[in-house]
């Protein structure tokens, strides 16, 4: 698997998750010698440390290497940069692959982009179940959205799509997987991520944003301000 996927994760002040993100990446049937890019753009002397230490804990397992990041649309797109494999897995940092044979799952695809459903913090996964319906709705109507929490792209695919834009500091993952010509939603439990931005910003809030996005989808200066995402 090693010579046909690698993962690229943003990371900025994650020592809660990415040790357990990487651990769940190193338990993939096939994933020894994965190579793993951490962008990283932590706070000075707040995760860097961290990460090396995450990259000694995993060195017989997987290939990490840690470059410096930025907003997330640079950070992917710095880690692409990098990308020699026919496959690419963008991850978020708290991104939990509890399902063990997921990656080779991903591979049997022959499509451009594969995403799956979300499962989150109980009390909010009616909520991800939503965003899964817009995915599929999306889909279908020929615009296709793929959650940047896990993008698993064909390289080839990706770079057609003119990678991500690092002018973007807002909803890059919508305006780059919406450019893929075939997208599929594989159907899977066992993807797990953190509901911090729902508990920070609130479902309408989130959800107003998510109509703006598909509103302004063919507009890129829209997705170059921050409209308080990040704040």
């Amino acid at each position: 698997m090693k010579e046909l996927i690698t993962i690229v994760i943003p990371c900025k002040n994650e020592n809660d998750n990415i040790y357990e993100c990487i651990g769940f990446i190193a338990k993939q049937v096939g994933s020894a010698g994965l190579k793993v890019i951490i962008a990283d753009s932590s706070d000075e002397g707040k995760s860097l440390d961290f990460l090396y230490y995450v990259q000694r804990d995993f060195r017989y397992c997987l290939d990490i290497q840690i470059i410096e990041g930025g907003y997330p649309a640079k950070a992917r797109l710095e880690g692409s940069k990098l990308v020699k494999t026919p496959y690419i897995l963008f991850l978020d940092a708290d991104i939990m692959l509890q399902n063990r044979f997921l990656l080779g799952a991903c591979l049997a695809y022959d499509t451009d982009l594969v995403t799956v459903p979300f499962q989150t913090e109980k009390g909010f996964n009616w909520i991800f179940r939503l965003f899964d319906i817009q995915q599929r709705l999306s889909n279908w109507l020929g615009t296709p959205f793929a959650i940047g929490g896990f993008q698993f792209f064909k390289t080839e695919a990706y770079w057609k799509t003119g990678g991500y834009n690092e002018t973007h500091l807002f909803a890059e993952d919508y305006w780059v997987s919406q450019k893929v010509e075939k997208m599929i939603i594989h159907k899977t439990k066992g993807v797990w991520t953190s509901a911090r931005r729902f508990r920070n910003k609130g479902f309408f809030y989130m959800f107003w944003l998510s109509i703006k996005c598909y509103i302004n989808r063919n507009n890129s200066e829209f997705f170059k301000h921050h409209h308080n995402y990040w704040t």
